[in-house]
């Protein structure tokens, strides 16, 4: 391939910027980091799933807002769960027994697509495993956002402090964070889970007050190493409080870090939660989880698989949707992640240079071609020929 280019084409030095600079001029920060992530298939994808997934758990059976999730009867006597409960579009809930239909088996149908009076089929005493799926997924997309929330705030405030203030409050932190690290969290969630088993809330709420270290250890790091930047010095120097140095110069430049351990937490909360549930020392009856399906009815797995595809289904869709999630936002924050240049892009990003405006491009014979291929160049007399390997044209005289 060869250019000419005319003798009195303007120069511009902005065409020493690359096509991918050129693709993201005049952008922010925060609008280059909302263009990666959409841009990333596989997370927006995960994204649409995630928020399907919660619409339909929160909608179908309703929600239960407060109280201990056990069961209580009221003046009809009619059995009704402990707490104020907000009805949803599906009539049947989690912890009544119906008449069993069609052996139990699921009555969904996918063409023509219908639900059936109990699309996920039943158990023996005749409970709707829709039913109890969802509110299951309720409980475990609860605990997941709780134990984000919780550790986000408690992982990124002590990690700051320590990692800016440095000298004896970074030894007291790193030390306490050291003693909650050795303590298990399976065996403290199994005490709490026996405690506050019916309040999901609860649960999650310790569940975050233990998962934090990992995260302040990060933020700590990331800390230390931007407290010595230039820019840290000229907001010091400026009189900028130690309060604004952290929240409005530093924190912003650890945020990426931050987003996605923050989703590595909550998709390991909602294992947490459902392996705990199934050792029985997670959420309790009345109130159920996904974990607790696949225990209580793990001894029908050869005669019902139905009672196990389900709760296994939403508890992998959770984690991968987090995890998936998590991916794009690391992509998305980094800024070596660079998206790749289509051809049309880049032929319209060098047209759109003024030096090169006027470059002929001779395109040869693909590399499939059995024929050999020398670059034809144009000089300033005009002529024009293929080059041999001296760089002059076969019949020139020197």
């Amino acid at each position: 391939m060869a250019t000419s280019t005319p003798t009195d084409a303007p120069q511009d030095r902005g065409s020493e910027q690359t096509i991918e600079q050129k693709a993201v001029a005049g952008m922010s920060q925060g609008a280059l980091v909302r263009r990666r992530f959409f841009r990333h298939k596989l997370a927006m994808t995960a994204l649409i799933v995630l928020v399907l997934i919660i619409l339909l758990a929160f909608t179908s059976v309703g929600t239960v807002i407060g109280g201990t999730g056990s069961l209580q009867a009221d003046a009809s006597g009619t059995l009704t769960i402990n707490g104020w409960r907000i009805e949803g579009w599906w009539p049947l809930n989690w912890w009544t027994a119906y008449p069993v239909v069609n052996g139990g088996a699921p009555t969904i149908t996918w063409w023509p697509f219908s639900l059936g009076e109990h699309p996920f089929g039943q158990d023996t005493l005749g409970k709707d495993v829709f039913a109890q799926v969802m509110r299951g997924t309720q409980q475990s997309i609860t605990v997941m956002f709780l134990v984000g929330l919780v550790s986000l705030v408690v992982g990124v405030g002590l990690g700051a402090v320590s990692g800016y203030f440095r000298g004896w409050s970074d030894s007291l932190i790193m030390r306490f964070t050291d003693v909650i690290i050795i303590i298990p969290i399976i065996v403290l969630g199994s005490i709490m889970g026996k405690l506050f088993g019916g309040n999901a809330f609860v649960f999650g709420l310790f569940l975050g007050i233990l998962s934090w270290t990992g995260l302040a250890r990060l933020v700590r790091g990331d800390f230390l190493s931007l407290r010595e930047r230039e820019f840290v010095d000229a907001a010091r120097v400026a009189g900028a409080s130690n309060a604004r140095i952290i929240f409005r110069h530093i924190l912003p430049n650890a945020v990426g870090v931050i987003i996605v351990n923050t989703t590595l937490l909550m998709s390991a909360a909602v294992l947490t939660e459902a392996a705990l549930s199934f050792l029985g020392f997670g959420i309790q009856y009345p109130d159920v989880s996904l974990g607790q399906i696949i225990s209580e009815y793990r001894e029908a797995f050869r005669t019902r698989p139905w009672l196990f595809w389900w709760p296994g289904l939403f508890i992998i869709l959770l984690a991968l949707c987090i995890n998936f999630i998590g991916d794009g936002l690391r992509d998305a924050f980094d800024p070596r992640q660079q998206a790749k240049t289509s051809r049309r892009k880049a032929a319209r990003a060098v047209a759109a240079i003024p030096s090169v405006q006027a470059v002929t491009i001779v395109e040869g014979p693909t590399s499939d071609s059995d024929e050999p291929y020398m670059d034809e160049f144009t000089d300033l007399g005009g002529r024009s020929g293929p080059a041999d390997s001296r760089g002059d044209r076969p019949g020139d005289q020197p």
